[in-house]
């Protein structure tokens, strides 16, 4: 559904917001696993830790994160993207270059909170700034573009800490010094390509929304606006389509390395199919979504279901062929394939006056799950003497929310249908 900004501002403004939105998640997701390939180069300089206290590392970050998403969605809404997105990504810097010069567990463990409550101003301001300026039919297609940018950014984050740390014996902190200065270069992206809207453009949009309903809704219902069937049916689908994912991506190349034999560049190289793999396969899909609309929680169900089979075949794998093509086809069709799609599910939804807090609320949901999964991994992994039980873990979940979204869709169906009759 398309504003009047949209509309005055036409296709040249929303395909570069696209652009920059992919750029901007790309250098974030180069940050996020930066860490995770290269455990052992980080310990020589802070001492010998556990699983569970490597594991914290991610849970820091992503617990600021978290708290963040929410906060900022409001933020978003009352003072605009380029408000919100600047001083976070300033923090972001001012986080990377702590942790590149940390000596000790706990300055890793503070790096990670700033860095998090950085970049927690990034979700609501972007995918704001995709629902108010993308044309609804090429909602799912461009924001899957979008969304390649946290494929590439984490192939090329688990390939060059790999190849520059593990192969070229580059000191690890080099890597988070090159990160802040990407994070600068976004930085200024943002302050000259996002344009400020103007209050009384702002207001007359509002006033034109195509669905009259939604302004009474969000002003009579408040925060319950947010939180109708289908909301929560999303919240609950995401919380579990992270969780997966961010296990992966935190113990991943930790796994492959300690359980399957994987040694140096082969370890990025072997953890980025999982990135790389999601690419082509988020392109095609929602493209195909955004013909079929109405068939999206159908493509939701299916995949949700498919990346669980994949991640199991993951696991279960007794030969290293099977294991890569178990993460192949799991990027090919897991979260990041998905996402595009629930994101537009969302962005037809929610309320059209809170869109910040809308994807705000949704994605403190889903990242929360981020910030459960490391530490309880790490922990599993300590308990049992092996990742395997905390793969397993990602898989009931998956499935058990991915039963819990059907259901509330079906029952929502027969009670429209029972309605019309």
């Amino acid at each position: 559904m398309n504003t009047v900004v949209t509309k005055e501002e036409g296709l040249q403004y929303w395909h570069k917001i696209v652009m920059l939105l992919c750029l901007g998640w790309v250098v974030i997701w180069i940050y996020r696993p930066v860490l995770t390939a290269i455990f052992p180069e980080v310990q020589a300089t802070i001492g010998q830790q556990s699983n569970t206290a490597l594991g914290f590392i991610a849970s820091c970050y992503f617990f600021a994160y978290t708290a963040m998403q929410i906060p900022a969605g409001i933020l978003v809404d009352k003072f605009g993207k380029k408000i919100v997105l600047i001083p976070g990504f300033t923090l972001f810097i001012i986080a990377t270059l702590l942790i590149g010069n940390a000596t000790s567990i706990n300055m890793i463990y503070a790096g990670s909170l700033l860095a998090g409550l950085g970049c927690g101003s990034y979700y609501g301001a972007a995918y704001s700034l995709s629902a108010e300026h993308i044309p609804s039919e090429n909602r799912g297609f461009a924001t899957a573009i979008i969304n390649t940018g946290s494929a590439l950014g984490m192939g090329i984050s688990l390939m060059a800490t790999s190849f520059f740390v593990k192969s070229m014996n580059m000191p690890w902190h080099y890597m988070l010094y090159i990160i802040a200065i990407l994070l600068v270069c976004m930085t200024i992206a943002f302050a000259v390509v996002i344009k400020s809207v103007p209050k009384l453009i702002a207001k007359v949009a509002d006033a034109k929304i195509a669905d009259p309903k939604d302004l009474p809704i969000t002003a009579k219902r408040g925060i319950s606006s947010f939180f109708t069937g289908k909301m929560i049916a999303c919240y609950i689908m995401y919380f579990a389509t992270c969780y997966g994912y961010y296990m992966i991506v935190s113990w991943l190349p930790n796994f492959l390395e300690t359980e399957r034999g994987f040694t140096g560049g082969s370890v990025g190289s072997a953890s980025s199919l999982v990135a790389f793999s999601a690419i082509p396969g988020a392109l095609i899909i929602s493209r195909i979504s955004d013909k079929f609309r109405h068939k999206r929680i159908a493509f939701i169900v299916t995949l949700e279901f498919v990346a669980a089979i994949m991640l199991l075949i993951t696991i279960q794998a007794s030969t290293t062929q099977m294991l890569l093509t178990g993460l192949i086809l799991y990027g090919l069709l897991g979260k990041l394939t998905v996402e595009p799609i629930l994101i537009a599910h969302v962005a037809e939804n929610a309320p059209k006056t809170g869109y910040g807090t809308s994807f705000g609320v949704f994605n403190f949901f889903g990242m929360s799950s981020s910030v459960i999964a490391p530490p309880l991994t790490g922990y599993l992994a300590d308990l049992t003497g092996t990742k395997i039980t905390g793969f397993y873990v990602a898989v009931v979940i998956l499935i058990i929310a991915t039963i819990i979204f059907l259901l509330s869709n079906l029952k929502k169906t027969s009670t429209q249908q029972e309605s019309t009759q």
